[in-house]
């Protein structure tokens, strides 16, 4: 019978240092370990006294907050309900130009036509948002960048598509498998520039994920988002990001809205000495709620936390159970430094685990990634980063692999036997 299973330590961080010590001995030890491990309780426990970051109240309701180093949640609400991207999901065509300049398959210098489509259904005819791209006139794919990331341009975006993709149709479809391959399973695109339509649909936690990779992956290309404004064909326009006007260190993305159904919109960034926060704003009743409650969270995430380092780069954080082994154990440690933001009043707690399916079977490699660190606050998981194996683990004597078979048997038994009479 197998006794293998998804397993978890739980470690605990009385500021932040502070370690339990776990013993890995492979012998059958007291009743009451041994019904432990036989729950699945492989557990390190970090805890720490935290903030109370939920009382932050908004009206707004779907909002995330978080630190962009990391990913860390400082505030969220409704964060993963479905809701309509509107010119938000200009971020993820940008994403796809941006993905191309890197990978040169074109050029800022390239230049693109633009069509009968793009000027009649994003350009002036439609009266939306546009840069006012001359009909078959040809644009720099910088200057239609300017155009989609300073004044949400409509007609830059359709642009885009159909040069990049062939059709809007098939550059849609391109967004939302690019959105599948970085691991957002519920970003849905049916156009470049965010027309109203029921099948296109985003959650506020992934768009700011997705802003926080564009802005990490594509650091050369992100500035044209905060620049202030855009003369095109002789008109000139303001940067349609409210949040660059105001004094709270703001450097761009996107704002978006249909109608007053859908709501206003905001994907924003901004950095203060140094830490960098990411705003996921979706459903304001007005422009004027939007941009005042975007800076209002904006503010009282740079005011109430700050940065402290949990684990050094390469420090060991736990270990993972072995079966089979010349060990019990093998230790686990993170590659790069483990940081979160941490609330300045210290009323909650601040908690994290190691989860990981195990036991491992021996032989266990150095570098292998086989576990996670999760990391939560107030119940709220605030950050998931991966572990690597720190040693090798080679097979073990006769002897040890018939104990820890011995173990698992026991085990097995006592999940199919005891656990389910206490079920039942």
């Amino acid at each position: 019978m197998s006794s293998f299973r998804s397993s978890c330590r739980n470690i605990g961080l009385p500021f932040f240092k502070r370690r339990c010590a776990i013993s890995h001995r492979r012998t059958l030890i007291a009743a009451f370990a041994l019904a432990c491990l036989c729950l699945g309780v492989y557990a390190i426990c970090l805890v720490r006294p935290a903030l109370a970051a939920q009382a932050l109240q908004t009206s707004v309701p779907h909002v995330i907050l978080i630190d962009a180093d990391t990913g860390s949640v400082l505030f969220e609400k409704g964060a993963d309900d479905l809701v309509s991207p509107a010119s938000t999901s200009k971020i993820m065509t940008a994403e796809l130009v941006f993905e191309a300049l890197a990978a040169g398959k074109i050029k800022l210098t390239d230049e693109f036509k633009v069509s009968e489509t793009a000027w009649r259904n994003g350009g002036a005819p439609s009266h939306g948002s546009t840069m006012f791209a001359a009909l078959n006139s040809r644009v720099s794919v910088e200057d239609l960048i300017r155009g989609l990331a300073i004044v949400s341009a409509n007609d830059a975006a359709i642009v885009f598509a159909e040069n990049l993709a062939g059709s809007e149709g098939a550059f849609a479809t391109k967004m939302t498998e690019r959105a599948r391959q970085l691991g957002f399973t519920h970003l849905t695109f049916t156009d470049s520039w965010g027309k109203g339509d029921p099948d296109q649909k985003v959650t506020a936690r992934e768009m700011a994920l997705l802003a926080a990779h564009l802005i990490k992956t594509y650091p050369q290309y992100y500035h044209y988002f905060s620049e202030k404004d855009l003369t095109w064909n002789r008109i000139k326009q303001p940067n349609r990001n409210p949040l660059l006007a105001m004094d709270i260190g703001a450097d761009g993305l996107k704002t978006g809205e249909i109608d007053a159904k859908s709501g206003y919109d905001i994907v924003a960034s901004a950095v203060q000495n140094g830490e960098r926060l990411i705003l996921a704003l979706y459903g304001a009743r007005t422009a004027k709620e939007r941009s005042e409650e975007a800076a209002r969270i904006l503010q009282w995430g740079f005011r109430s936390f700050e940065p402290k380092m949990i684990f050094a780069a390469g420090e060991v954080v736990g270990s993972a159970e072995v079966y089979g082994g010349n060990a019990g154990s093998v230790p686990l440690v993170t590659l790069t430094e483990v940081k979160v933001l941490v609330p300045r009043d210290l009323s909650e707690k601040l908690s994290g685990r190691i989860v990981y399916t195990g036991p491992l079977m021996a032989p266990v490699e150095t570098g292998k990634e086989v576990a996670r660190l999760q990391i939560s606050r107030g119940g709220n998981q605030i950050l998931d980063v991966p572990l690597k194996t720190a040693a090798d683990v080679g097979p073990g004597t006769l002897q040890s692999r018939a104990m820890d078979a011995a173990l698992q048997y026991a085990e097995g038994l006592f999940r199919t036997y005891i656990l389910k009479a206490v079920a039942h």
